[in-house]
């Protein structure tokens, strides 16, 4: 048993003491700044279920079935399930193959021929072979090892591509999501104004019935009514759209979204000023461009072993007779060990050019990651100035509505006592009409504005308690 562990032990120790070719992978070095001048506390963390702040069972559940039943995702999942065949064939390259073969012939020879067989001769012969083979390349610079570090990260660099695959769908729900509730806000606030719209017609006929108005003020009612009517038939169109865009990301074509209302969506916390740059990390696409980094810096080696001799160990063990029964008697025994060296001597090139084309898609993955780092930074820093303007547009318009409310309500005493032109009340129902739909898009921004927060920083933030 010594003497069969020996070799093998020998081999393993070559193995090891082989170098691995190629630069070992660092990670750049970043010139981002260290945190956000316009935003939490330096030990916070990622909340990777973010949606759960708006506090909404209905946006949950859809979330949920967006990413059990999406396509998308299910595509993302085979990918990284290929990534992970890759890697295991990989890494099984650096280990021996063996290989059972057997065989059983049984010949005639002729006894025809120029030179036929003599008396002794044996005209129907068999033959039985059973040997076990294994053949293994010595990874004397690490052309393997690269291999299977260039496969390890390129599976890694699947598994955050499906990681951005469900924050770019869990945010396109939360999104379409906010806009069907809008929809919802808009459709209440128009039956709320369709609804005044109708009582200034009653009260304008009447007036002109009882010869206190002009036939312009009839006529300006009317008008306005029906301008109201149809806004009423626009919102319940992209009400509609906005039920089939959620249906398509949740995977569900027959699902019909319920009713709801926007005030019923919290608006989650915006981080206090010095959020930590550092959070970057938690971005998947990020992460996605450093691992195909790293897999094609692993490349490098792979291209510069070829550069060098490669041996390769064979051998070869078993029985073959006659008699199946004399198979693995001693004298039956076969056995064959045999050593493969190939050298380079002259390619034109073709092998260092290949090393050139690799150190080239190095360098374009370099500068990839370094764009998508700058690019996350620059998302969040948006993400970041647009909650906080979309929160102060938000009460700003928010005031706007209290007055222009009042103005209507004014106008219409004034009117109802005669004392004020219809275009008045006319005017003063217009203003707060679109100062009601001014404040529901700017509570649906302020709420967008969130989500889009919470997808730059990769899935949100929680600050570590």
């Amino acid at each position: 048993m010594i003497n069969r562990i020996s070799p093998l032990a020998a081999v393993l120790a070559l193995v090891l003491a082989g170098c691995a070719v190629g630069p070992d992978y660092q990670r750049p070095a970043s010139s981002l700044p260290k945190a956000y001048q316009e935003s939490a506390d330096p030990a916070s963390t990622i909340d990777r279920e973010w949606w759960h702040a708006f506090n909404d069972a209905e946006l949950d559940a859809l979330v949920e079935r967006a990413l059990k039943d999406s396509t998308d995702v299910r595509i993302a999942i085979a990918k990284v399930e290929q990534a992970d065949a890759v890697m295991r064939q990989a890494g099984a390259a650096l280990f021996p193959e063996f290989d059972l073969g057997a065989s059983a012939n049984r010949g005639h020879i002729s006894q025809l021929t120029a030179n036929p067989p003599g008396a002794s001769t044996l005209l129907t012969t068999n033959s039985f072979k059973l040997a076990l083979s294994t053949s293994f390349e010595l990874d004397f610079w690490g052309k393997l090892r690269r291999a299977r570090e260039s496969a390890l990260a390129s599976a890694e660099a699947s598994r955050y591509a499906r990681d951005t695959v469900r924050l770019t769908l869990v945010s396109q729900v939360a999104s379409a999501y906010i806009g069907l509730r809008s929809n919802d806000a808009l459709l209440t606030a128009t039956q709320a104004t369709l609804k005044t719209r109708e009582e200034a017609f009653k009260i304008a006929k009447r007036r002109y019935d009882s010869g206190s108005s002009s036939r312009l003020d009839l006529e300006q009612a009317s008008t306005s009514l029906a301008s109201a009517r149809a806004q009423f038939a626009t919102q319940t169109q992209a009400r509609a759209l906005s039920a089939n865009l959620i249906a398509l990301l949740v995977g569900d074509p027959a699902l019909v979204p319920g009713s709801g209302t926007l005030d019923s969506l919290p608006v989650p916390p915006t981080p206090a000023p010095g959020l930590p740059a550092s959070l970057l990390d938690a971005r998947p696409d990020v992460r996605q461009a450093e691992a195909q980094l790293a897999a094609a810096n692993a490349n490098i080696g792979v291209a510069k072993a070829a550069l060098f001799p490669s041996i390769s160990l064979t051998g070869n063990f078993g029985g073959q007779s006659g008699d199946l029964s004399d198979l693995f008697k001693s004298g039956a025994k076969i056995w064959s060990a045999g050593a493969a060296l190939d050298l380079p001597i002259f390619d034109a090139g073709r092998r260092s050019a290949k090393v050139d084309e690799i150190r080239a898609v190095q360098v374009q993955a370099l500068e990839t990651y370094r764009k998508s780092a700058e690019t996350a930074y620059r998302e969040v820093r948006d993400a970041l100035v647009t909650a906080t303007q979309a929160a102060e547009a938000e009460k700003q318009y928010g005031e706007a509505l209290e007055s222009a409310r009042q103005v209507e309500r004014i106008s219409r005493a004034r009117y109802e006592a005669g004392s004020a032109a219809f275009l008045e009340l006319l005017d003063a129902q217009r203003s707060s009409n679109d100062a009601q739909i001014a404040f529901v898009k700017a509570r649906q921004s302020r709420l967008v504005a969130a989500v889009d927060l919470y997808k730059a920083l990769g899935g949100g933030w929680k600050a570590a308690k």
